[in-house]
């Protein structure tokens, strides 16, 4: 919970109490600061919710039906669970949480309500950190078992409820896996309720994090909930290799940033002509290399002579084809080109 800034005041847990916005970022790992709180209405049906995020950017909405508790963004909170309890931050309060409900399919009438027990004290807190230290150690072993049990799985992480009576395995498998022996075995072995869930490769490495091939923490792992379909056409709109080395992520699927852009590029490439366009000349059929959106240009070769590359403006290109259309034919490319680039030089027409 606290960080090398934090200190501790009279009788108060330990923490330097500015809510997850000190700075430093050692509190929380996923820092929400709500813009809109003065915008948005608060209605009366979800007022007394709160948004609760517990490891690795888990989270769910509890509600507080004590009025003599106040709670802010930041705070460590105590919450009911199925069994015993646990302990999380509140990241979310006000107008925004029945947007986050509504774009989660949650609905307070049909889920079960579960609600914030009390502010984390520092006993809760030293529990909850105790519970923690034993999920490396857990990890571990559970992949021993599982590996001696024959089961075709991966366990990538281990959650302790704050209490202990409660641990979340996820894991990761290509086909159905029977672990009613597993389960029997990890009660035996740590002695507290088992809970399996499956994750996918994308959750997976949510889960555990890591820095992507832009330097950033990946979006999986900071910000991004909606795992959508990637596929390889979004990478040839945008211009870009199809080397699954450059264009993978480290949970080995299709980068989830390739759809951030994606609609950008459809909609510049509508003002495109085809990719496919091919132009008459009278030195001979030239053919579309490339496509550069950003300065509205295409790149052409003749088919005979494909070192030559000549940039024509996309308008140009237009002009070409209508004359084309017509029956007729340019004398050479040379006469639209701004750059002519071959194997060994780049000349400025």
């Amino acid at each position: 919970m606290s960080c090398s800034s934090c200190k501790t005041k009279n009788n108060n847990p330990k923490g330097c109490k500015n809510n997850g916005v000190c700075g430093t970022d050692g509190c929380n790992k996923l820092n929400v600061f709500n813009w809109l709180s003065n915008l948005n209405p608060i209605s009366n049906e979800t007022s007394n919710y709160y948004e609760v995020r517990f490891k690795n950017g888990r989270k769910n909405f509890y509600y507080n039906d004590d009025d003599n508790l106040n709670i802010n963004i930041g705070d460590a909170v105590v919450v009911d669970s199925k069994i015993g309890f646990d302990l999380g931050h509140v990241t979310l309060k006000g107008g925004l949480i029945s947007i986050q409900m509504k774009k989660r399919k949650f609905n307070p009438n049909e889920s079960d309500d579960f609600a914030i027990i009390r502010k984390a004290s520092q006993e809760d807190i030293d529990l909850w950190i105790k519970n923690r230290g034993r999920e490396e150690d857990v990890k571990i072993k559970s992949r021993t078992i599982a590996s001696k049990l024959g089961l075709s799985m991966k366990i990538s992480d281990v959650e302790f409820q704050a209490d202990g009576k409660k641990a979340i395995f996820f894991y990761t498998a290509n086909d159905r896996v029977d672990f009613r022996k597993l389960i029997i075995e990890f009660a035996r072995e740590f002695n507290t309720k088992i809970e399996m869930k499956q994750i996918n490769l994308r959750e997976e490495a949510g889960r555990l994090g890591g820095i992507g091939s832009c330097g950033r923490e990946l979006c999986c792992s900071t910000w991004l909930r909606d795992f959508r379909v990637v596929t390889t056409s979004a990478a040839r709109y945008q211009q870009l290799s199809l080397n699954p080395q450059k264009i993978a992520g480290q949970c080995g699927k299709l980068k989830c940033c390739l759809n951030f852009e994606l609609d950008q590029y459809q909609e510049a490439l509508k003002n495109f002509p085809k990719r496919k366009t091919k132009l008459k000349t009278d030195k001979g059929i030239a053919i579309c290399q490339k496509l550069d959106i950003f300065k509205n240009s295409m790149w052409f070769s003749y088919k005979n002579e494909s070192l030559d590359w000549f940039e024509i403006k996309a308008d140009d290109v237009i002009k070409i084809i209508e004359i084309n259309s017509a029956g007729k034919s340019i004398s050479k490319l040379e006469d639209y080109s701004i750059i002519r680039e071959s194997k060994n030089e780049k000349v400025f027409v």
